[in-house]
């Protein structure tokens, strides 16, 4: 085997070739000043989140940043979610829950969810977040201080994707790549365009001024990737944004089911992936075509190499070459996203990624934003009563107990993980070296 015979092998070289992009992580929400004194409204949206929303409040509540009040819009769950925020409120009067009227017509659930809470909230500062979300003591802090020394109008970040099934750790890596490259934190802070920007949902920090300035949620009622389309009106506006890393201080759990991350993705990729080319008629049609081109391009080599082991065609030493290749992009992207080795090599999934890739939801669908898990614990299977604790979603009866006990061990993770930061930055040239971040 010659090298002249691995030349058609190299396109495979190039993704690897850019992970080295990642490999200096900035901005990074670490570096920035704790900050602290200004008024800051957190505004959690929920539905059916009877599984998560103890475990997001007791992590802002834990927050070192002060003063700060907690806002949960219940969107008219049929779980337990309103009771466990009232109990929750009784403990800390920092809590307030806000029960969502009917949807009105032309909106979807969760802009509708986070402009009632802004309706209410008093902060100076407000903070959009996600009830599957998991906050570090520092989060807040950081972010405020982010926002006050870069004098942007708004402040998202890159979080943590804890993936705990096989279907996550699949999947998840696909996904936040193609975000990793198309959206790079460095690169969105330095856009001026609105096609070069995103926030991240998740998290998203406005001045009130700034928020009202673009037109609130309202503005954007009828977009399914709604904070894709504030980022590009924030810009568009003339205003000013930045992406941070901050992997240590904010954990997020998307999806728990195949099912919910085939529905979640198939609307995110699809027609979110169509919203970001706002000007460009052509490239937004041609977005289909752009998916089905990345997916054709990782299956081809392991198509070819089944194919000529089980003789049917002849192959060239190339295809075993871009093979290696693919596997070795995929393992570090796994890597650097946490998932452990043993997974890793399982990334490229041929068949969620056809049915995310041919999937074509009408622009009028309601799009569902929350999901349940069973419990794992009492063996009971309540998923109608369960809250996820750690890495495993405990029913009630067994979580109780140990909700204070888990944000405690969060806590210390957290400051941990910073202080790890905070060493590497003395010891030499402050990058992570936990391998190469998904964005």
């Amino acid at each position: 085997m010659s090298l002249a015979s691995l030349w058609p092998a190299l396109p495979w070289l190039g993704p690897l070739l850019g992970l080295t992009s990642f490999a200096r992580r900035g901005p990074d929400l670490c570096k920035f000043p704790l900050a602290s004194g200004r008024l800051v409204s957190v505004i959690v949206p929920a539905r059916n989140e009877g599984a998560t929303i103890e475990t997001v409040m007791r992590s802002v509540l834990a927050s070192a940043y002060q003063p700060l009040e907690l806002l949960v819009v219940d969107d008219r769950s049929s779980d337990d979610t309103s009771a466990i925020v009232q109990r929750l409120a009784r403990e800390d009067p920092r809590v307030r829950l806000v029960r969502g009227a009917e949807l009105p017509a032309g909106w979807f659930g969760k802009q509708w969810a986070c402009l009632q809470g802004y309706r209410v909230a008093q902060g100076e500062l407000l903070v959009f977040t996600d009830a599957d979300t998991t906050h570090g003591p520092e989060l807040l802090g950081r972010a405020v201080g982010a926002l006050e020394a870069t004098g942007v109008q708004l402040l998202t970040v890159a979080t943590r994707q804890h993936c705990a099934t096989f279907w996550e750790r699949v999947v998840m890596p696909q996904i936040w790549i193609l975000l990793g490259f198309r959206y790079h934190p460095r690169t969105v802070s330095r856009a001026r365009r609105p096609r070069d920007v995103i926030a991240n949902g998740q998290f998203i920090l406005f001045p009130r001024a700034a928020y009202e300035a673009i037109g609130t949620h309202e503005a954007v009622r009828g977009e399914v990737a709604e904070d894709l389309a504030l980022a590009q009106r924030m810009v568009r506006s003339g205003g000013r944004m930045v992406m941070a890393h901050a992997e240590p201080l904010i954990t997020t759990r998307m999806y728990h089911s195949l099912g919910h991350l085939v529905e979640g993705w198939s609307k995110n990729v699809y027609l979110g992936g169509r919203r970001t080319f706002p000007d460009e008629p052509v490239r937004r049609a041609l977005v289909p075509v752009m998916l089905a081109g990345v997916m054709l391009f990782w299956l081809v080599p392991p198509i070819l190499g089944l194919a000529g082991l089980c003789g049917l065609v002849q192959v060239g030493s190339w295809v075993f070459g871009a093979m290696a290749l693919s596997a070795a992009f995929w393992m570090l992207v796994s890597l650097g996203m946490g998932i452990p080795r043993s997974t890793a090599w399982l990334i490229r999934s041929a068949r969620w990624w056809a049915s995310t890739s041919c999937s074509d939801r009408p622009a009028g669908a309601r799009a569902r934003w929350s999901g349940r898990v069973g419990c794992t614990t009492c063996g009971r299977g309540c998923p109608e009563r369960s809250v996820t604790l750690d890495r495993e979603p405990l029913c009630r009866d067994t979580a109780g107990d140990q909700a204070a006990l888990r944000i405690d061990l969060e806590a210390k993770l957290h400051r941990a993980e910073i202080e790890r930061h905070r060493i590497s930055r003395d010891a030499g040239d402050g990058a992570d070296h936990r391998g190469p971040s998904p964005l």
